[in-house]
C-alpha cells in the first residue's frame, strides 16, 4: 500500500487550465474517487498521477518519495481505461501477460502470475479467447487483470464501467471494491456517475473547472455540501434562493416568495450572517406529509409523478418555487393534487451563495 499526496498540482493545455493547483492526500489502501462533470479535469489529474501527462507545476509524492519527474513505467501504477485498450489480435493470456513480457519477467513466472490473476478475476479457462469472443464485463475483467498482474503500488481507474449496461455496472462496482479490499491496494477512481461514486468510495473529491470543490465521505458530501456546485451536482434536491434574516445555530431565511423558513448551515465551515444570500436545499427524502415541531411547511401542486419501485418521486410547484419530494410507493396520489408537505429545520440546509 502507498499513500499519495499532490501539492499545487497543475496541468495546462494551451489556454485551458485542466488541473488548477490541486492539493490532495489519499490514504494507504483507500478507494478514493474523483467525481465531476465532463471536462472538469479529473482524467487529466489521473493521467498526471500515472505519468502519462507531466505536471506543469506542483509535486506528486508516493509516501515520501517525489515521483513528479519519474517516467510512467517506474511509478508502479496499474491503469484500467474506459475503452479497456485490449490488443484485438492477442488472446486473454497474452493481453494480461504483456506488461510482464516488456519487463522481461521469466516465462515460468509470467505463467504463474497470469494464472493467479485469472483466478482472482474469475476468468479461469478463458485464457485462449480473443477480446471479440468476450462480453463487455469479461473484457473489463481482462483489463483489470492486466493492471493487477504487474503488482502495482497504485490502481488507477478511468471511468472503467461506463461502457457496460446498467445491471452489469452495479455488479462490477461490487466486484472492483471486493478486489481492492482483498488486495489492500490504494485506488484512485474517476467517474461522472454520482451513484457509482457514492456506492464504492471511501472518500470523494468533487471537481469542477480543474479545482477541488469538496473532499469527504459519500455521506458528508451528500448531507453537508460546502457550496452551491456540490449541492446541485450531488443527488437531487429542492433548491430555493433566499436571504438570511436571522443568524445563529439555526437560521431564518426569507425566500423569494416572502415566506420565512428555518434552516441550518449546510456545512460546519459555512458561516452565514444577516443579509447574506443563501440557497435553501432540501433533499427529497427529507420531506414528510406529517407536521412536526420545528418543521417548515409548504403547500404545493403535483405536476409529475415518477414511480421508482421503492418510492414515488413527486415534482411539484407552488407557482414560485419547484420541489422534488419522495413519498411512499403505496400512497394514492395524482397529478394536479395539492399537498401540504413538511421538512424539519435540521434537514433544511442553507448553502452560502
Amino acid at each position: 500500500m502507498v499513500s499519495i499526496r499532490t501539492v499545487n498540482l497543475t496541468k495546462v493545455f494551451g489556454e485551458v487550465v485542466a488541473v488548477d493547483h490541486v492539493s490532495l492526500e489519499i490514504r494507504h489502501g483507500e478507494f478514493f474517487t474523483l467525481l465531476g462533470p465532463s471536462g472538469c479535469g479529473k482524467t487529466t489529474f489521473l493521467r498526471t498521477i500515472a505519468g502519462l501527462e507531466m505536471a506543469d507545476e506542483g509535486r506528486i509524492y508516493f509516501d515520501d518519495q517525489d515521483i513528479t519527474d519519474m517516467p510512467a513505467h517506474l511509478r508502479g501504477t496499474g491503469m484500467v481505461f474506459q475503452n479497456y485498450a485490449l490488443w484485438p489480435h492477442m488472446n486473454v493470456f497474452d493481453n494480461i501477460a504483456y506488461g510482464l513480457k516488456i519487463r522481461k519477467v521469466p516465462k515460468e513466472e509470467i505463467r504463474r502470475r497470469v494464472r493467479e490473476v485469472l483466478k482472482l478475476v474469475k476468468l479461469e479457462g478463458m485464457e485462449n479467447r480473443t477480446p471479440h469472443q468476450l462480453s463487455g464485463g469479461q473484457q473489463q475483467r481482462v483489463a483489470l487483470a492486466r493492471a493487477l498482474v504487474i503488482n502495482p503500488r497504485v490502481l488507477l481507474f478511468d471511468e472503467p464501467l461506463s461502457n457496460l449496461d446498467a445491471k452489469l455496472r452495479i455488479e462490477m462496482r461490487a466486484e472492483l471494491r471486493r478486489l481492492q479490499r482483498e488486495l489492500g491496494i490504494t485506488a484512485i477512481y474517476v467517474t461522472h456517475d454520482q451513484e457509482e461514486a457514492m456506492s464504492i468510495s471511501d472518500r470523494i473529491a468533487v471537481m469542477n473547472r480543474g479545482k477541488i470543490m469538496q473532499v469527504g465521505t459519500p455521506k458528508e458530501i451528500y448531507k453537508n455540501p460546502r457550496n452551491e456546485f456540490v449541492a446541485r451536482f450531488i443527488g437531487q434536491g429542492t433548491f430555493i434562493p433566499g436571504e438570511v434574516v436571522s443568524s445563529g445555530e439555526e437560521l431564518e431565511v426569507r425566500l423569494e416568495s416572502g415566506k420565512i423558513v428555518r434552516a441550518v448551515p449546510s456545512h460546519p465551515d459555512v458561516r452565514l450572517e444577516v443579509g447574506d444570500k443563501a440557497l435553501i436545499m432540501i433533499r427529497p427524502e427529507s420531506f414528510t406529509l406529517e407536521p412536526g415541531e420545528g418543521y417548515n411547511e409548504f403547500e404545493v401542486e403535483i405536476y409529475h409523478i415518477s414511480f421508482l419501485g421503492d418510492s414515488q418521486m413527486l415534482q411539484a410547484s407552488n407557482e414560485v418555487e419547484n420541489f422534488i419530494i419522495e413519498v411512499d410507493p403505496d400512497l394514492e396520489i395524482s397529478v394536479g393534487q395539492r399537498l401540504r408537505v413538511y421538512a424539519p429545520s435540521k434537514h433544511t440546509l442553507a448553502v452560502k451563495l
